[in-house]
């Protein structure tokens, strides 16, 4: 037998096998897409109602913008007038404990005070523009205090760089409203709220310094004018028994003028001969007011009145230094617009062919369902 019929007789063995059944769960992806295709009208209709929603929801949605200040330590330049202050204050020997850097410190803390944000929007047009015309109690006002004031941010630029060594201190302070120019305008005007509480109460700590200091000085002089006069009243009532001592002994001049070596009492001194304990006695008796013979008292008693003549006028300075202005805001918080759009169309493409799809596996159940019936009953 040749060749080409064994081959022959091998192909007609194959064709006699049955084919094997189609699994029921493979899926026809061109199936698929026609049942789309054929939906299309309705996919498109859903996906541009979608869009629609979404555009309503990017306007209704109420919107954000934020406006942000960064500010760094204040330079040198800002505060020449203070210095000049800080200047007359050292040269009378008083040490004032005011710096750029806590003074900038003091900033952050009393822009982070709860309490002071809560006292500033009180009295902010901000608020009371917002609250014009409505009925509200105090109880309300100070939920809608509280949810403002989460809005007011103060970071430091620096707290992300852990590793890294900062060249300056920086903190970015932000305010969050529903319109540009009312995030930009209490920002800045809250800034400048308690700029004012730190100036103002700089100023009165250097003044307090100054009053504890001339008070000091004050009393040290008047405890050191009692000791004085009594070391005097001493040394008065020493000379009176010099002098007993003088004219008991007979020595009305002084010894060592006749070239007489005496050896004086060191409690009682009668070397002056009793004319001239009688004159020393009565210069000391005619002493009223210590500072004409003590020098060193004459100048604390300058120093002290120089304190008191001391005046610390209102000085304007700024506690910080703008690396950036209140901003603003360019761009609102939050998605944009185009992405809730997009976003919103791609939810309704996707609801949109689900349905499809579900719609026709339904009616395919349904068919393959009624078919075997019939064959059931053929």
């Amino acid at each position: 037998m040749s060749s080409l019929n064994v081959k022959q007789e091998k192909n007609q063995a194959f064709a006699g096998y049955p084919l094997p059944p189609a699994h029921s769960n493979e899926i026809d992806l061109l199936s698929l897409m026609e049942v789309l295709w054929q939906a299309k009208r309705r996919i498109v209709a859903t996906v541009f109602a979608f869009a629609c929603v979404g555009l309503l929801l990017s306007i209704l949605l109420p919107q954000k913008w934020t406006s942000q200040a960064i500010v760094t330590p204040a330079e040198s330049v800002q505060w020449q007038d203070l210095e000049r202050t800080l200047t007359a204050l050292r040269v009378l020997d008083m040490e004032v404990n005011v710096d750029r850097e806590s003074v900038f410190n003091l900033f952050i803390k009393k822009f982070s005070s709860p309490s002071l944000l809560e006292e500033y929007l009180r009295s902010s047009p901000y608020v009371m523009d917002q609250l014009k015309g409505a009925e509200i109690d105090e109880q309300d006002l100070h939920r809608a205090i509280v949810a403002l004031s989460e809005k007011m941010k103060a970071v430091d630029s620096n707290a992300s760089k852990k590793n890294e060594t900062s060249l300056f201190t920086s903190w970015t302070l932000s305010f969050t409203a529903p319109t540009r120019g009312e995030a930009q305008k209490v920002l800045a005007g809250y800034i400048q709220y308690i700029s004012g509480i730190v100036v103002k109460e700089t100023m009165e700590n250097i003044r307090n310094q100054l009053e504890i200091k001339t008070r000091y000085e004050q009393e040290k002089l008047a405890m050191d004018r009692v000791r004085l006069k009594n070391q005097l009243d001493a040394n008065i009532q020493r000379l009176h028994y010099s002098l007993e001592i003088a004219n008991a002994a007979g020595i009305k001049k002084p010894v060592y003028s006749n070239g007489q070596a005496v050896k004086d009492d060191p409690d009682f001194s009668i070397s002056l001969g009793a004319d001239g304990i009688s004159r020393k006695l009565e210069i000391e008796k005619g002493v009223t007011d210590m500072a004409e013979i003590n020098g060193d008292l004459r100048n604390r008693q300058y120093h002290v009145e120089q304190l008191a003549a001391m005046n610390v006028s209102d000085v304007k300075f700024t506690p910080f230094k703008y690396q950036l202005a209140p901003s603003l805001p360019v761009k609102k918080d939050g998605p944009g617009k185009m992405i809730i759009i997009v976003l919103a169309a791609l939810i309704g493409g996707m609801m949109a062919c689900g349905s499809v799809l579900l719609r026709h596996a339904l009616v395919s159940r349904k068919m393959e369902h009624a078919l075997a019936i019939d064959e059931r009953l053929a």
